[in-house]
Protein backbone atom coordinates (compact mmCIF):
# COMPACT_ATOMS: atom_id res chain seq x y z
CA UNK A 1 0.00 0.00 0.00
CA UNK A 2 0.99 3.46 -1.19
CA UNK A 3 1.88 6.19 1.32
CA UNK A 4 -1.15 8.27 1.79
CA UNK A 5 -3.84 5.48 1.19
CA UNK A 6 -6.28 4.89 3.88
CA UNK A 7 -6.39 0.51 4.09
CA UNK A 8 -10.22 -0.67 3.81
CA UNK A 9 -10.16 -1.96 7.43
CA UNK A 10 -9.52 1.73 8.85
CA UNK A 11 -12.81 2.93 6.17
CA UNK A 12 -15.13 0.69 7.73
CA UNK A 13 -14.14 1.54 11.49
CA UNK A 14 -14.53 4.83 10.59
CA UNK A 15 -17.73 4.59 8.89
CA UNK A 16 -19.25 2.05 11.59
CA UNK A 17 -17.89 5.23 14.43
CA UNK A 18 -19.91 7.50 12.38
CA UNK A 19 -23.25 5.76 12.06
CA UNK A 20 -22.74 4.82 15.91
CA UNK A 21 -22.48 8.40 16.89
CA UNK A 22 -25.51 9.26 14.44
CA UNK A 23 -27.38 6.45 16.18
CA UNK A 24 -26.25 8.32 19.64
CA UNK A 25 -27.25 11.89 18.42
CA UNK A 26 -30.34 10.12 17.39
CA UNK A 27 -31.77 8.39 20.22
CA UNK A 28 -30.83 11.63 22.46
CA UNK A 29 -32.78 14.07 20.24
CA UNK A 30 -35.79 11.35 20.24
CA UNK A 31 -35.30 11.06 24.43
CA UNK A 32 -35.68 14.93 24.43
CA UNK A 33 -38.72 14.85 22.12
CA UNK A 34 -40.27 12.17 23.87
CA UNK A 35 -40.15 13.78 27.51
CA UNK A 36 -41.16 17.13 26.01
CA UNK A 37 -44.43 15.09 24.31
CA UNK A 38 -45.03 13.38 27.80
CA UNK A 39 -44.79 16.64 30.00
CA UNK A 40 -48.06 18.11 28.01
CA UNK A 41 -50.20 15.19 29.24
CA UNK A 42 -48.35 14.02 32.40
CA UNK A 43 -46.99 16.61 35.09
CA UNK A 44 -44.79 15.69 37.01
CA UNK A 45 -43.10 12.35 37.79
CA UNK A 46 -39.90 12.84 36.12
CA UNK A 47 -38.01 10.28 37.55
CA UNK A 48 -40.10 7.51 37.14
CA UNK A 49 -40.41 8.67 33.08
CA UNK A 50 -36.91 8.76 33.03
CA UNK A 51 -36.70 5.26 34.24
CA UNK A 52 -39.15 3.97 32.04
CA UNK A 53 -37.50 5.45 29.31
CA UNK A 54 -34.27 3.50 30.06
CA UNK A 55 -35.91 0.13 30.74
CA UNK A 56 -37.79 0.35 27.24
CA UNK A 57 -34.19 1.18 25.47
CA UNK A 58 -32.91 -1.95 27.73
CA UNK A 59 -35.72 -3.89 26.74
CA UNK A 60 -36.87 -4.55 29.93
CA UNK A 61 -40.05 -4.42 31.84
CA UNK A 62 -41.25 -2.42 34.42
CA UNK A 63 -43.19 -2.56 38.10
CA UNK A 64 -44.79 0.27 39.23
CA UNK A 65 -45.97 0.30 43.01
CA UNK A 66 -48.21 3.72 44.15
CA UNK A 67 -51.50 4.13 45.06
CA UNK A 68 -54.15 5.21 42.76
CA UNK A 69 -54.78 8.08 40.78
CA UNK A 70 -51.14 9.00 40.33
CA UNK A 71 -51.46 8.95 36.53
CA UNK A 72 -50.11 5.45 35.91
CA UNK A 73 -52.45 4.23 33.00
CA UNK A 74 -52.07 7.79 31.80
CA UNK A 75 -47.97 7.71 31.99
CA UNK A 76 -48.66 4.23 29.67
CA UNK A 77 -51.13 5.03 27.07
CA UNK A 78 -49.18 8.49 26.38
CA UNK A 79 -45.84 6.54 25.64
CA UNK A 80 -47.35 4.22 23.41
CA UNK A 81 -49.38 7.40 21.57
CA UNK A 82 -46.42 8.82 20.79
CA UNK A 83 -44.44 5.90 19.65
CA UNK A 84 -47.21 4.90 17.58
CA UNK A 85 -47.31 1.26 19.13
CA UNK A 86 -49.94 -0.81 20.10
CA UNK A 87 -51.48 -0.66 23.89
CA UNK A 88 -53.76 -3.00 25.77
CA UNK A 89 -54.50 -2.52 29.24
CA UNK A 90 -55.52 -5.65 31.37
CA UNK A 91 -57.50 -5.40 34.96
CA UNK A 92 -56.08 -8.58 36.61
CA UNK A 93 -59.17 -10.19 38.93
CA UNK A 94 -59.30 -13.27 40.82
CA UNK A 95 -61.12 -15.05 38.35
CA UNK A 96 -58.60 -14.55 36.02
CA UNK A 97 -56.98 -17.39 33.99
CA UNK A 98 -53.75 -18.01 31.72
CA UNK A 99 -56.26 -18.42 28.84
CA UNK A 100 -57.76 -15.11 29.17
CA UNK A 101 -54.35 -12.99 28.50
CA UNK A 102 -52.51 -15.38 25.68
CA UNK A 103 -55.43 -16.07 23.95
CA UNK A 104 -56.70 -20.18 23.12
CA UNK A 105 -57.45 -22.27 20.57
CA UNK A 106 -61.08 -22.12 19.48
CA UNK A 107 -63.36 -24.53 17.08
CA UNK A 108 -64.35 -22.88 13.91
CA UNK A 109 -66.81 -24.27 11.05
CA UNK A 110 -65.11 -23.91 7.59
CA UNK A 111 -68.14 -22.18 5.34
CA UNK A 112 -66.53 -23.68 2.12
CA UNK A 113 -65.41 -27.19 2.84
CA UNK A 114 -67.89 -27.48 6.02
CA UNK A 115 -64.66 -28.98 7.88
CA UNK A 116 -64.22 -28.54 11.71
CA UNK A 117 -60.63 -26.92 12.63
CA UNK A 118 -59.17 -25.57 15.78
CA UNK A 119 -58.16 -21.47 15.38
CA UNK A 120 -55.36 -19.71 17.61
CA UNK A 121 -57.87 -16.51 18.92
CA UNK A 122 -54.82 -14.11 20.12
CA UNK A 123 -55.26 -13.10 24.10
CA UNK A 124 -54.30 -9.28 24.49
CA UNK A 125 -51.05 -10.34 25.58
CA UNK A 126 -50.19 -9.50 21.54
CA UNK A 127 -49.33 -6.12 21.65
CA UNK A 128 -46.46 -3.68 21.57
CA UNK A 129 -47.53 -2.60 25.61
CA UNK A 130 -49.09 -3.89 28.23
CA UNK A 131 -50.50 -2.35 31.37
CA UNK A 132 -51.09 -5.24 33.74
CA UNK A 133 -53.02 -3.38 36.23
CA UNK A 134 -52.56 -4.49 39.94
CA UNK A 135 -50.98 -7.61 38.95
CA UNK A 136 -51.10 -9.01 42.56
CA UNK A 137 -55.19 -9.60 41.80
CA UNK A 138 -54.83 -12.21 39.96
CA UNK A 139 -53.75 -15.96 41.26
CA UNK A 140 -50.39 -17.16 40.98
CA UNK A 141 -51.24 -19.52 37.41
CA UNK A 142 -52.46 -16.63 35.57
CA UNK A 143 -49.40 -14.23 37.15
CA UNK A 144 -46.58 -16.74 35.85
CA UNK A 145 -48.67 -17.38 32.32
CA UNK A 146 -47.71 -13.30 32.28
CA UNK A 147 -44.33 -13.70 33.29
CA UNK A 148 -43.08 -16.52 30.95
CA UNK A 149 -44.45 -14.58 28.30
CA UNK A 150 -41.81 -11.41 29.52
CA UNK A 151 -39.21 -13.66 29.81
CA UNK A 152 -39.30 -15.63 26.47
CA UNK A 153 -41.51 -13.38 24.47
CA UNK A 154 -43.74 -15.70 22.97
CA UNK A 155 -46.66 -17.88 23.79
CA UNK A 156 -47.25 -21.82 23.72
CA UNK A 157 -50.72 -22.73 22.81
CA UNK A 158 -51.15 -26.92 22.35
CA UNK A 159 -48.06 -27.66 20.33
CA UNK A 160 -47.22 -24.50 18.89
CA UNK A 161 -45.55 -21.15 19.90
CA UNK A 162 -46.71 -18.21 18.73
CA UNK A 163 -44.27 -15.27 19.03
CA UNK A 164 -45.18 -12.01 20.36
CA UNK A 165 -45.15 -8.24 18.45
CA UNK A 166 -41.94 -6.35 18.72
CA UNK A 167 -41.09 -4.21 20.57
CA UNK A 168 -43.14 -5.91 23.75
CA UNK A 169 -42.94 -3.95 27.16
CA UNK A 170 -44.47 -5.06 29.86
CA UNK A 171 -45.65 -1.97 32.88
CA UNK A 172 -47.26 -4.45 35.63
CA UNK A 173 -48.88 -1.99 38.67
CA UNK A 174 -49.32 -2.85 42.11
CA UNK A 175 -51.22 -0.91 45.08
CA UNK A 176 -49.08 -0.74 47.97
CA UNK A 177 -52.26 -0.09 50.18
CA UNK A 178 -54.99 -2.88 49.68
CA UNK A 179 -53.16 -5.99 50.20
CA UNK A 180 -56.82 -8.10 50.73
CA UNK A 181 -57.52 -10.43 48.42
CA UNK A 182 -53.78 -10.29 46.58
CA UNK A 183 -51.75 -12.82 45.53
CA UNK A 184 -48.27 -10.85 46.05
CA UNK A 185 -45.34 -12.04 43.45
CA UNK A 186 -42.92 -14.60 44.65
CA UNK A 187 -39.15 -13.39 44.71
CA UNK A 188 -38.44 -15.42 41.66
CA UNK A 189 -41.29 -13.39 39.99
CA UNK A 190 -40.45 -10.32 40.28
CA UNK A 191 -36.37 -10.89 39.13
CA UNK A 192 -38.29 -10.76 36.11
CA UNK A 193 -38.72 -6.92 35.89
CA UNK A 194 -36.14 -4.62 35.29
CA UNK A 195 -37.26 -2.12 37.59
CA UNK A 196 -39.54 -1.47 41.03
CA UNK A 197 -40.75 2.11 40.14
CA UNK A 198 -42.12 3.81 43.21
CA UNK A 199 -44.51 6.29 42.18
CA UNK A 200 -44.86 9.24 44.70
CA UNK A 201 -47.40 12.01 45.01
CA UNK A 202 -46.78 15.24 43.25
CA UNK A 203 -45.54 18.34 44.56
CA UNK A 204 -48.01 21.30 45.88
CA UNK A 205 -46.96 22.92 42.84
CA UNK A 206 -47.72 20.25 40.70
CA UNK A 207 -50.85 19.19 41.88
CA UNK A 208 -51.72 22.49 41.55
CA UNK A 209 -51.40 22.04 37.17
CA UNK A 210 -52.90 18.72 37.75
CA UNK A 211 -56.15 20.29 38.76
CA UNK A 212 -55.95 22.91 36.35
CA UNK A 213 -54.95 20.77 33.36
CA UNK A 214 -57.04 17.75 33.85
CA UNK A 215 -60.49 20.33 34.86
CA UNK A 216 -59.98 22.51 31.84
CA UNK A 217 -61.39 19.94 28.98
CA UNK A 218 -58.59 20.72 26.27
CA UNK A 219 -56.49 17.57 25.43
CA UNK A 220 -53.04 18.73 23.91
CA UNK A 221 -51.85 17.39 20.79
CA UNK A 222 -48.92 14.80 20.62
CA UNK A 223 -46.74 14.29 17.58
CA UNK A 224 -44.88 11.08 17.04
CA UNK A 225 -41.02 10.40 18.35
CA UNK A 226 -40.29 7.22 17.17
CA UNK A 227 -41.86 4.04 15.26
CA UNK A 228 -41.58 0.79 16.76
CA UNK A 229 -38.80 -0.16 13.93
CA UNK A 230 -36.84 2.65 15.25
CA UNK A 231 -37.13 1.87 18.55
CA UNK A 232 -35.46 -1.83 17.77
CA UNK A 233 -32.47 -0.33 15.77
CA UNK A 234 -31.75 2.12 18.99
CA UNK A 235 -31.94 -1.04 21.21
CA UNK A 236 -29.54 -2.18 19.42
CA UNK A 237 -27.36 0.84 19.58
CA UNK A 238 -27.85 0.40 23.22
CA UNK A 239 -26.46 -3.23 23.44
CA UNK A 240 -23.28 -1.51 21.79
CA UNK A 241 -22.27 0.92 24.42
CA UNK A 242 -19.04 -0.39 25.94
CA UNK A 243 -18.45 -0.85 29.63
CA UNK A 244 -15.12 -0.21 31.01
CA UNK A 245 -13.61 -3.49 33.10
CA UNK A 246 -14.01 -1.56 36.26
CA UNK A 247 -17.81 -0.35 35.95
CA UNK A 248 -18.44 -3.92 35.53
CA UNK A 249 -16.35 -4.62 38.85
CA UNK A 250 -18.41 -2.17 40.75
CA UNK A 251 -21.95 -3.51 39.33
CA UNK A 252 -20.47 -7.00 40.54
CA UNK A 253 -19.47 -5.92 43.90
CA UNK A 254 -22.42 -4.03 44.53
CA UNK A 255 -24.96 -7.18 44.11
CA UNK A 256 -22.65 -9.60 46.24
CA UNK A 257 -22.93 -6.75 48.80
CA UNK A 258 -26.61 -7.71 48.83
CA UNK A 259 -25.90 -11.31 49.99
CA UNK A 260 -25.70 -11.98 53.46
CA UNK A 261 -23.43 -14.42 53.42
CA UNK A 262 -20.75 -13.43 51.13
CA UNK A 263 -17.46 -12.01 52.15
CA UNK A 264 -18.00 -8.96 50.27
CA UNK A 265 -21.12 -8.26 52.36
CA UNK A 266 -20.72 -4.90 54.72
CA UNK A 267 -21.14 -6.38 58.39
CA UNK A 268 -24.52 -4.46 58.72
CA UNK A 269 -25.74 -6.44 55.96
CA UNK A 270 -26.27 -9.68 57.02
CA UNK A 271 -28.75 -8.63 60.09
CA UNK A 272 -30.64 -6.87 58.00
CA UNK A 273 -31.08 -8.43 54.43
CA UNK A 274 -32.15 -12.55 54.62
CA UNK A 275 -31.98 -12.73 50.75
CA UNK A 276 -29.94 -11.16 48.28
CA UNK A 277 -29.95 -9.98 45.13
CA UNK A 278 -29.31 -12.86 41.69
CA UNK A 279 -27.25 -12.64 39.04
CA UNK A 280 -29.73 -10.47 37.08
CA UNK A 281 -29.30 -7.43 38.68
CA UNK A 282 -26.31 -7.26 37.84
CA UNK A 283 -27.02 -7.79 34.09
CA UNK A 284 -29.52 -5.04 34.71
CA UNK A 285 -27.86 -2.69 36.46
CA UNK A 286 -25.26 -2.76 32.91
CA UNK A 287 -27.72 -2.51 30.73
CA UNK A 288 -29.53 0.49 32.61
CA UNK A 289 -26.49 2.10 32.38
CA UNK A 290 -25.63 1.66 29.13
CA UNK A 291 -29.39 3.13 28.67
CA UNK A 292 -28.89 6.20 30.81
CA UNK A 293 -25.22 7.01 29.40
CA UNK A 294 -26.51 7.17 26.20
CA UNK A 295 -30.06 9.09 26.93
CA UNK A 296 -27.49 11.79 27.81
CA UNK A 297 -25.15 11.61 24.63
CA UNK A 298 -22.51 9.55 25.64
CA UNK A 299 -20.86 6.80 24.75
CA UNK A 300 -19.69 4.88 27.63
CA UNK A 301 -20.56 3.98 31.23
CA UNK A 302 -19.55 5.32 34.48
CA UNK A 303 -20.39 4.05 37.60
CA UNK A 304 -22.52 7.32 38.60
CA UNK A 305 -24.33 5.59 35.78
CA UNK A 306 -24.56 2.09 37.96
CA UNK A 307 -25.19 3.87 41.14
CA UNK A 308 -28.08 6.12 39.27
CA UNK A 309 -30.45 3.34 39.22
CA UNK A 310 -29.81 0.85 41.96
CA UNK A 311 -32.46 1.63 44.11
CA UNK A 312 -34.59 0.43 41.30
CA UNK A 313 -32.98 -2.29 40.28
CA UNK A 314 -32.15 -3.49 43.79
CA UNK A 315 -35.42 -2.77 45.79
CA UNK A 316 -37.36 -6.00 44.44
CA UNK A 317 -34.24 -8.22 44.83
CA UNK A 318 -33.43 -7.95 48.75
CA UNK A 319 -35.57 -9.55 51.39
CA UNK A 320 -34.96 -7.43 55.11
CA UNK A 321 -35.41 -9.01 57.80
CA UNK A 322 -37.32 -8.44 60.72
CA UNK A 323 -34.92 -7.17 62.67
CA UNK A 324 -34.48 -4.49 59.52
CA UNK A 325 -38.25 -3.93 59.95
CA UNK A 326 -38.66 -3.53 63.09
CA UNK A 327 -35.93 -0.55 62.98
CA UNK A 328 -38.22 0.45 60.49
CA UNK A 329 -35.67 0.12 57.69
CA UNK A 330 -37.24 -0.30 54.45
CA UNK A 331 -35.30 -1.78 51.21
CA UNK A 332 -34.19 1.90 50.10
CA UNK A 333 -32.99 2.73 53.13
CA UNK A 334 -30.44 -0.45 53.18
CA UNK A 335 -29.74 0.23 49.99
CA UNK A 336 -28.76 3.90 50.81
CA UNK A 337 -26.08 2.14 53.63
CA UNK A 338 -24.84 -0.11 50.69
CA UNK A 339 -24.36 3.06 48.13
CA UNK A 340 -22.57 5.19 51.46
CA UNK A 341 -20.53 1.74 51.91
CA UNK A 342 -19.44 0.43 48.41
CA UNK A 343 -18.13 3.49 46.20
CA UNK A 344 -15.92 3.64 43.43
CA UNK A 345 -13.56 4.83 45.39
CA UNK A 346 -13.91 2.10 47.96
CA UNK A 347 -13.52 -0.37 45.18
CA UNK A 348 -10.30 1.20 44.00
CA UNK A 349 -8.55 1.14 47.47
CA UNK A 350 -9.64 -2.97 47.44
CA UNK A 351 -7.92 -3.19 43.98
CA UNK A 352 -4.99 -1.70 45.40
CA UNK A 353 -4.97 -3.30 48.28
CA UNK A 354 -5.54 -6.75 46.50
CA UNK A 355 -2.47 -6.04 44.03
CA UNK A 356 0.03 -5.65 46.97
CA UNK A 357 -1.13 -9.11 48.15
Amino acid sequence: MSDGEVSPGAVGESEAREREAQAIRGLATAYTRMREEIGKVVIGQSDVVDELLIAMFSRGHCLLVGVPGLAKTLLVSTIARILQLTFRRIQFTPDLMPADITGTDILQDDPDTGRRSFQFMQGPLFTNILLADEINRTPPKTQAALLEAMQERNVTAGANTYRLPQPFFVLATQNPIEQEGTYPLPEAQLDRFMFNLVVRYPSAAEELRILKQTTSGEEPPLTTALTGRQILALQEVVRKVPVADHVFVYARDLVRATRPHEPEAPGFIKPLISWGAGPRAGQYLILGGKARAILRGRFHVTTEDIRAVAHSVLRHRIVTTFQAESEGLTPDRVIDMLLEKITPEHEERAARASKRK
